[in-house]
């Protein structure tokens, strides 16, 4: 998809749709869609046999998006502007399944005017809710220490140092106002890429996105929520599409599925627990032919954990695997 009018046009057909509904089948009752973006998961659950969903997204361009097809499917669709933090907040009942389809969309990619594509121009915002400081107020006003802390532990930059202190410098001259301002000093830090290497500035832009979208505070949130809102047997699926937040959900799943006990030289003897989540998936990617029809979805992992009887609990979130920015912790080496 090229632009925003496309979109109605040229369905967005989500990442790892198909063995996300076969892991879940058969399909029915109540769902929520915590991304819900340009519909696809939220359509394909409701074909699939939903009785209703719940879509949920903090842009509230999406659901303008969603205005051409929403009427098909009458009080099986509800929309609700909100975080996918506050999830188990959106419905009366209990829920069957819960999707959350993490980071950001190629929707949002492929709009230059939302700022978060380094390959197209356009104005440095990267808010998914269109409000609060964007991603120019962060790059003009953070301190170069806190800076290349984003950059390293939300980008896994390790050039953080040296790019944070450029971005300070530049700013000195003319503060940050567009994509482009930024790439060109990020491109001036780091060697020209080889061939089949990714653009230098991916991981200072993923870096920044997160920061601005408090992403990680959010995921866990958001993980934590879906346990409190399914009921005995529903389904909470994740789709995730970098590493740091596919080691959270992981790590949240395997604490959560565990009885406790046991211990080791890494984590403490820990009181025994019914376990909340049975596990399905354990990070399934894309096939052949998804990676032929959408290459956007390599790195792409599914996870799916099956919700028991236990009552609702909290995952240790030290042990998480959260980056330290998140827990209130500050290590690693940069350069």
């Amino acid at each position: 998809m090229s632009d925003r009018d496309a979109l109605p046009d040229a369905p967005h057909i989500p990442v790892l749709l198909r063995p996300l509904l076969r892991a879940v089948a058969p399909v029915s009752g109540i769902w929520l869609d915590g991304t819900f973006g340009a519909g696809g998961y939220t359509r394909g659950l409701l074909e699939a046999g939903a009785d209703k969903v719940i879509g949920v997204d903090r842009d509230p361009a999406v659901f303008e998006m969603a205005e051409s097809w929403r009427g098909q499917y009458g009080d099986r669709l509800e929309l609700v502007e909100g975080t996918f933090s506050e999830l188990d907040t959106y419905s009366d009942e209990l829920l069957d399944g819960v999707v959350l389809d993490l980071g950001v969309s190629s929707m949002q990619l492929d709009q230059a005017e939302r700022g978060f594509s380094f390959l197209r121009d356009g104005p440095l915002d990267m808010r998914m809710s269109q409000d609060g400081p964007s991603a120019a107020d962060l790059v003009n006003e953070t301190d170069e220490a806190d800076l290349a802390d984003i950059l390293y532990q939300y980008g896994e930059e390790r050039a953080s140092r040296r790019i944070a202190k450029a971005i300070v410098e530049a700013r000195k001259v003319q503060p940050f106002e567009t994509t482009q301002q930024l790439v060109k000093v990020i491109e001036r830090c780091l060697p020209r890429p080889k061939p089949g290497q990714s653009h230098p500035a991916t991981r200072s832009f993923q870096g920044i996105r997160i920061a601005v979208n408090d992403e990680f505070g959010q995921l866990i949130e958001g993980l934590e929520a879906a346990e409190r809102a399914l009921k005995p047997g529903g389904l909470l699926a994740v789709v995730s599409f970098h590493s740091l937040e596919d080691r959270v959900v992981k790590r949240f799943f395997a604490a959560r599925s565990s009885t406790g006990g046991g211990g080791s030289r890494y984590a403490p003897v820990q009181q025994s627990l019914d376990p909340a989540f049975e596990i399905l998936v354990k990070g399934d990617g894309p096939d052949a032919e998804e990676l032929a029809e959408n290459p956007r979805s390599r790195s792409a992992r599914l996870r799916v954990g099956r919700r028991t009887q236990a009552p609702a609990g909290k995952a240790d979130r030290s042990q998480l695997g959260l980056p330290a920015l998140v827990t209130g912790e500050k290590k690693g080496k940069r350069r």
